[in-house]
């Protein structure tokens, strides 16, 4: 009798644990489709806004080409474009448009807003990625080491140097960059993303990805690919130190507030060491508020790159967002703004998602 229904009791035991890891594993995939399914309205409120505000200065055609039609034919142009018709036809139009994957075409150059994004998108994507690495690298390596020396010279000096990153403006971070390293020391290049003989061999290619680095890669090239790192050093540090500065600070602040919890005290008292405390106990708990700081500052990172690929002549959206912006042509403006918000939106999804899988309690 009591070996029938041991193992019914250990089942009916075993029960509730599976209900309980059911439960979470339907918490988790609501929590990621709610998140997925607010990119929709969150797109297209910032559709919608940069539509208006683009909008509110006039017409586009009269923005970009105003002083250079006569008043007929600038008429002509605005009747061609359906700029003439009511606001509210235009947007309903432009959306209609957003749907079928149109993004219209640039007043100023005639091309399709779509092939701007696909042409330069990658530049900046691969800047972005570079500076994120800088941002990583420096920003949790310093803040782990100013919240193990707390209060001491080392803390003093990383905090210091987490603000002059901060409070640098990127454009002049990047002049000064030049100044020493390519002007002075004369060991990295000053702008661009490759030599004139290294864009020749990108040419080669049949399916060119847009990433030089890993375009340098299916080369086989190893100059190049030096080439296009050489070229990449300063753009990204000027960047990734921006980035780094927040996470400095940050990873310090909240490192410190775990380190001296009371789980971690217990594990004190037991006799575990620093090292391992800091490394297992305190450094997990401390990841969350960094996550998600890390979603807001891709956005950061994404304007900074406009004043970055024009310092460097890297020519990625922001380079071609600063140059349509002084020629007044909004169609471009407004196709590059939204690819960035859209892009921003899902940066962001996956910063909830990564948060939710390191800590459940996020999920709720």
């Amino acid at each position: 009798m009591s070996h029938t229904t041991a193992p019914a009791a250990a089942a009916n035991a075993d029960q509730p644990k599976q209900t309980k890891r059911n439960r979470l594993s339907g918490g988790f995939f609501r929590f990621i489709l709610t998140r997925f399914l607010l990119i929709i309205p969150t797109v297209f409120i910032l559709v919608t806004i940069v539509f208006f505000v683009m909008r509110a200065t006039g017409d586009p055609i009269s923005a970009a080409l105003g002083g250079r039609l006569t008043p007929d034919e600038l008429q002509k142009r605005i009747h061609a474009a359906g700029y003439d018709r009511p606001l509210i036809v235009q947007y309903a139009d432009y959306l209609g448009g957003l749907l079928h994957g149109d993004l219209g075409t640039t007043l100023t150059d005639n091309q399709p807003v779509i092939t701007i994004l696909t042409r330069y998108g990658a530049a900046t994507f691969e800047l972005a990625l570079l500076s994120l690495v800088v941002a990583l690298v420096v920003g949790i390596g310093l803040g782990r080491l100013a919240a193990k020396h707390r209060d001491h010279a080392a803390d003093a000096g990383i905090r210091v140097f987490a603000i002059l990153c901060y409070a640098t403006p990127v454009f002049f971070l990047g002049l000064v960059l030049k100044l020493i390293f390519s002007v002075w020391l004369n060991v990295l290049p000053s702008s661009g993303r490759s030599d004139l003989s290294s864009e020749m061999q990108f040419g080669r290619l049949v399916s060119p990805t847009g990433f030089y680095i890993i375009d340098a890669l299916q080369l086989g090239n190893m100059t190049v690919l030096v080439d296009v790192l050489r070229h990449a050093v300063l753009p990204a540090l000027a960047l990734g130190l921006l980035t780094a500065g927040v996470f400095i600070r940050l990873v310090r602040t909240n490192v410190i507030a775990t380190y001296n919890s009371g789980y971690v005290e217990a594990a004190r008292s037991r006799g575990v060491s620093e090292s391992r405390l800091l490394n297992k106990h305190a450094w997990r708990p401390a990841l969350i508020p960094i996550i998600t700081v890390m979603g807001m500052q891709i956005a950061m990172m994404l304007a900074g790159a406009v004043l970055t690929e024009t310092t460097f002549e890297w020519k990625g959206l922001g380079f071609m967002l600063s140059t349509y912006l002084k020629a007044r042509d909004f169609v471009a403006v407004q196709g590059i703004v939204i690819l960035i918000a859209i892009i921003v939106a899902v940066v962001n999804f996956i910063v909830d998602v990564v948060a939710a899988l390191i800590d459940p309690r996020v999920r709720y």
